[in-house]
């Protein structure tokens, strides 16, 4: 067995370069990759000819062969072996509707709320941050959390915000329906007694007509975008070091591949040169399929009309490459999900603004994507789909609805019959209090109705739509599809609209290909499929349902290459510089909240022989965390830690 030390990985001495996937540079090419056996695992291949398996062989960022271990040894009796300890192995996870590419240009500006129990902590995060946020920069809270996760079952006030922030602006982001700013960052984005409300949002205001800091949306979140944008960026440099991060947090949860929807704010191709710089450079870890999404009401169909000259679906390589349009196809179809309001209705010039973009992007065999919540609106959009598909065959276009809250089962047969496609992500794990609020448990009941969905046919798959509303935690997502139930703990559906865990899981890995047209290739532990494959902290299949949502990767391979270990895989990661800037909330909090008992799971499961004095045995801590040092080892080791000696 040949593996790095621990010594080696803290200093930095021998870390590899961030893998993008096999074949794509003459000079990437010109070095083999070594060949890899992991063995002594639970491989769950979701290949139903060859269900589970013991070990497999990777060669060449491809798997081999799956099966026994003696198998796997004959088939590539030179390779390195890595030693599973009887843990379970799953394909990579793929989230079919994210935002990464916007997400990762703010992930080290934004302090996360994700999963953090109890609002009580929360605040004590912001006000933790808020102490070191230099001027004039701003402490952000973007999404991935609702109130009611919370111990508290509510948001902070603003006077709390402001008690622990007076100087610092605070932006807090909460799904779609509001935003929160303390004063400080009133007066920075400039909003007065003066300042109109906006079309779809309010400014609330007190009885002199003052804002508050509350900003709502009725029911458009232009406003709570706008006012984000206000906000100071990253410069380039910076951003790269910021999506690396975030690309290796998603890896920490088992992620591989994603399709990027596009975004508001999002512009193509300015805001995408931070991610085709990483990938040329070879620093991807994720593989991202990208969306084109429309950023200027009335002049979607010059942005079509131009971009379908500048880029070919399925364009670029195994690891990054174009996916189609979407998911905001114009401006007048978008019906956004604030259930604390009701419901919008589309303008009556929805159809005459969405039908020739549409057969622009059928004369051109784009694929489509189109954020629809409400079955009022996808109804109304497949009159247009169906027009279209009379003069130019939609047959063949991978083309699909985005969320589908509320479609109808007559809706869900029309999809089938055009041969489109439904992604379904978890924004009632983080909105179901409000829907049964205003719609009503049985309503909730098919919200959206998956199991309806599967059984006409349709193909479905699953994703987050992080990271601006939901979490981009994969276990959120599938912890939701088996047991029915919010981050709150509010069960939605009955048994017929749950899915047992092996089907949800193929619905975040063998089905999401559809949605990127790469079925095959992808999505299952298969001889010839891209090897890319998570290595999980517990068995997803034995861990009571409650404990779902707290499962992580230890080791999460790429195209045959590790982009992520902890614990015992720890040594195997490859290098990440330090959160940039220096007071990046990531470099305190990290990303997604870990529990104390992962946290312990982490110390179970390192293999040395000895604790640290100050990580005990989480010695990649040592390596994460920021330190107002030039040499890291000589900071822990004043503080005695033993993490450089293990």
């Amino acid at each position: 067995m040949v593996e790095n030390t621990r010594r080696q990985t803290m200093m930095g001495a021998a870390a590899a370069a961030l893998f993008p996937s096999t074949r794509l540079r003459a000079k990437e090419n010109a070095m083999p990759f070594k060949d890899l056996i992991i063995v002594n695992a639970k491989v769950t291949t979701l290949d139903r000819q060859n269900p589970v398996a013991e070990a497999v062989a990777i060669r060449d960022g491809r798997f081999l062969l799956v099966g026994s271990e003696a198998d796997a040894r004959a088939a590539a009796p030179d390779a390195d072996i890595l030693n599973a300890k009887g843990r379970r192995v799953v394909p990579g996870l793929i989230d079919s509707h994210t935002h990464i590419i916007r997400g990762g240009l703010n992930y080290n500006m934004e302090l996360r709320w994700d999963g953090v129990p109890s609002l009580s902590e929360a605040m004590a995060m912001l006000k933790a941050q808020v102490a070191r946020t230099p001027a004039p920069q701003w402490v952000r809270v973007v999404g991935g959390f609702t109130e009611h996760q919370f111990a508290e079952k509510r948001l902070p006030t603003l006077a709390e915000i402001n008690a622990v922030a007076p100087d610092t602006p605070v932006f807090i982001l909460h799904l779609y329906d509001r935003a929160l700013l303390n004063a400080a960052a009133l007066r920075i984005v400039g909003y007065t007694k003066d300042t109109p409300n906006p079309p779809g949002g309010e400014i609330v205001r007190d009885a002199a007509g003052n804002p508050t800091g509350l900003l709502l949306a009725q029911p458009n979140a232009t406003l709570l975008y706008s006012t984000l944008a206000k906000g100071p960026s990253l410069p380039e440099d910076y951003r790269i070091n910021s999506t690396r991060h975030f690309m290796r947090e998603l890896n920490a949860l088992g992620v591989t591949s994603v399709v990027d929807a596009g975004g508001g704010f999002q512009n193509y191709p300015d805001d995408y040169r931070t991610i085709e710089k990483l990938h040329a450079d070879g620093q991807m870890t994720v593989r991202i399929s990208y969306n084109l999404f429309t950023q200027k009401p009335k002049e979607e169909l010059a942005d079509f009309s131009s971009w379908v000259k500048q880029v070919s679906p399925g364009q670029g390589d195994d690891v990054y490459r174009h996916n189609g349009a979407g998911e905001m196809l114009v401006y007048s179809a978008a019906d956004f999900e604030d259930f604390r309001v009701e419901r919008p209705d589309m303008p009556p010039n929805m159809e005459a603004d969405l039908e020739p973009v549409v057969l622009l992007l059928a004369e051109n065999r784009w694929p489509w994507r189109l954020h629809a919540t409400y079955n009022e609106t996808i109804d109304r959009a497949l009159d247009v789909f169906e027009k279209v598909n009379r003069d130019v065959p939609l047959a063949g276009i991978n083309w699909f609805f985005d969320h589908a809250e509320t479609i109808s089962d007559r809706n869900i047969d029309r999809v089938a019959a055009l041969g489109g496609g439904i992604a379904v992500q978890h924004r009632m794990a983080f909105q179901g209090e409000f829907f049964v609020e205003r719609y009503g448990a049985k309503v909730a009941e098919r919200s959206p109705p998956i199991r309806r969905i599967m059984e006409a046919g349709v193909p479905v798959g699953a994703g987050t739509d992080a990271t601006r509303v939901a979490s981009y935690n994969p276990w959120v997502s599938l912890s939701w599809l088996v047991t029915s139930r919010t981050v709150g703990g509010l069960a939605l559906y009955p048994q017929h609209n749950r899915l047992d865990r092996e089907t949800a899981l193929r619905l975040w890995t063998e089905a999401n290909t559809w949605f990127s047209n790469e079925q095959g290739r992808k999505g299952q532990i298969k001889a010839g499929q891209f090897a890319d494959l998570a290595v999980l902290s517990d068995d997803y299949f034995a861990v009571p349902e409650s404990d779902i949502v707290h499962l992580r990767s230890v080791l999460t391979v790429l195209g045959g290459k590790v982009v992520h270990g902890e614990g015992d895989y720890s040594s195997r990661a490859p290098d990440l510089p330090a959160p940039m800037p220096d007071w990046s909330p990531v470099a305190t909090f990290g990303g997604y909240y870990k529990t104390k008992e992962a946290r312990a799971k982490l110390t179970l499961n390192c293999g040395c022989a000895s604790d640290c004095a100050v990580h005990g045995h989480d010695h990649a801590a040592a390596l994460g965390t920021h330190v107002p040092a030039r040499d890291a080892r000589t900071f822990w080791g004043a503080l005695g830690c033993g993490c450089w000696a293990v």
